[in-house]
């Protein structure tokens, strides 16, 4: 009888989400407006989410995520068009389908490919948000046991291993970006006694950095600089014919679409990891399993299928621990939280009990906007291909104006500006010298929550860290953030491998059997 309810007042919320007129319109334009972030190379659904943000600002908090959530599933599934038709992956979560969408455009099979991947694209997003509402009572369930050292060490964690998996080198340089976020949390007065901390004497500060002007300083004004510099030559766009979305495909190949959803669910699970390392992994075990591995990058359409399927499962993915412990699992879902925090709503273990049917309505929005993007994806894709051939120099200027209102636009306060600026410039030469930026806002971001519950867990213990090691949730966080920091150690990460090689070597002992003996 229970899920009987939950599934009566899930499509009940999908129904009077529907139909208001206005989620409608802002449900296409938006999905229209984050496929076009999508396919154009350079700009990315993270862009196109933070811009949105401060623009939601007078926007209630349905509404906001409707156009976020849309903006987020369509920028996901735009990139595909580029990878296709040009070979220019439009996002980096649909690099890898360019390994094998490209040559299917070659062999004049570029409309087949659009058609595979926007309904299989759809179909991701769909599981995902099946996930998102079965899975988020037991978290929120085990959720609900945490205590102030926990939340801490869980944010700490966040932080930790987005450094981690986001370096392309030095694991050291995630780690660093993670806590340059952190110590630009610390900035303003602190929740527990109002006292100001490094503010200078500047009274904007006394409020803290607020993070709006941070998420679009670090994702817009280096992409800004980065178009702008480079000479930027867009090839032909391959022609394609009429799109089919080819169900008798999609049938064939269920259980890889299932495996590939539940890769792009569980990768968008861990914080801060993101669509492209989903996508990736998904190509390598459908190339790993499949009985013609050799077809693959040679317009193998499976590959297109496994990468398509699992980006767009990440969305549903990052959505379950940012609503239910307050850590984003990518870094659109890092702009999202922002947005959250924009409009009142705090995720974590409590939102189930101050907003009741919060994730049903995000779920929900999920669906309807899959359902937008197939039914854009297939009535638009040659009129949103167009857009290919502008020169991505042109829209830079309209995205830097954008920039500047979507940072002027939270309070209407110039200071946001002169800090959206600085933050730009910064993270455009820490991106120059190798830094990832995701950890620096995901730090941002997760930083009062991280400083708040840890001086208050040390004001109630007194100062004492013993009660970490009476606690079994804390001990597990706390084992597994010192197992991420010592594996990255030289020493113990040479002693891992080698370990790991001597098992790889040691073969299977064969015993001969007499067959007299039976």
């Amino acid at each position: 009888m229970v899920v009987l309810e939950r599934i009566g007042v899930y499509f009940q919320t999908v129904f009077h989400l529907a139909s208001d007129p206005i989620n409608i319109a802002i449900l296409f334009g938006s999905v229209m407006l984050g496929i076009m972030f999508g396919a154009m190379p350079g700009l990315t659904s993270t862009l196109g989410v933070a811009l949105l943000t401060a623009l939601t600002y007078g926007m209630d908090t349905a509404t906001a995520m409707v156009c976020l959530l849309a903006i987020y599933v369509g920028g996901t599934y735009g990139g595909s068009y580029a990878s296709i038709l040009i070979n220019i992956p439009g996002t980096a979560a649909s690099a890898a389908t360019a390994l094998d969408g490209y040559p299917l455009a070659c062999k004049g099979e570029g409309g087949r490919a659009i058609g595979l991947t926007t309904t299989s694209s759809a179909i991701g997003t769909i599981i995902s948000m099946l996930f998102l509402v079965s899975i988020s009572p037991l978290i929120s369930f085990f959720a609900l046991q945490f205590t102030s050292f926990e939340f801490f060490l869980l944010a700490f964690f966040g932080i930790l291993i987005s450094g981690t998996l986001t370096s392309p080198d030095l694991v050291i340089k995630g780690w660093i970006a993670g806590f340059l976020g952190l110590f630009l949390a610390c900035v303003g007065r602190d929740m527990l006694q109002f006292y100001p901390r490094f503010t200078f004497g500047i009274s904007e500060l006394d409020s803290g950095v607020e993070v709006v002007p941070v998420l679009i300083g670090a994702f817009g004004i280096p992409q800004i600089i980065q178009v702008l510099k480079e000479r930027f030559q867009i090839g032909e766009t391959q022609k394609f014919q009429r799109i089919l979305p080819e169900f008798g495909t999609i049938i064939r190949n269920i259980p890889r679409i299932v495996r590939s959803a539940l890769i792009g669910v569980g990768i968008g699970s861990v914080p801060g990891i993101g669509e492209d390392i989903a996508a990736w992994v998904s190509y390598g075990a459908a190339k790993n399993t499949a009985k013609h591995p050799e077809r693959f990058g040679k317009g193998e359409i499976k590959a297109v299928l496994a990468t398509e399927v699992a980006n767009n499962a990440c969305v549903g993915g990052a959505m379950i621990p940012l609503l239910n412990l307050g850590i984003p699992g990518s870094p659109p879902a890092a702009m999202l939280l922002g947005a959250l925090m924009l409009h009142g709503v705090t995720p974590g273990p409590m939102i189930t009990f101050e907003h009741p049917t919060f994730i049903t309505e995000v779920a929900a929005i999920l669906l309807l906007a899959s359902c937008t993007m197939w039914v854009v994806g297939m009535l638009m894709a040659k009129q949103v291909v167009k857009v290919l051939r502008i020169p991505t120099q042109i829209f830079m200027p309209i995205i830097g104006v954008l920039c500047i209102i979507g940072s002027y636009a939270l309070g209407l306060n110039i200071f946001n500006l002169y800090l959206m600026l600085p933050v730009g410039i910064i993270s455009y030469f820490l991106i120059e010298m190798g830094y990832p930026i995701a950890p620096l806002v995901i730090g941002v971001i997760l930083g009062p929550m991280a400083d708040e519950n840890l001086r208050r867990a040390l004001m109630v213990s007194q100062g004492s860290f013993l009660p970490i090691f009476t606690r079994p949730v804390a001990l597990i966080l706390l084992l597994t953030i010192l197992w991420t920091v010592f594996s990255q150690v030289p020493y113990f990460k040479k002693r891992k491998n080698q370990l790991v090689d001597k098992i790889r070597r040691r073969k299977p002992v064969k015993i001969k059997m007499d067959p007299e003996e039976g």
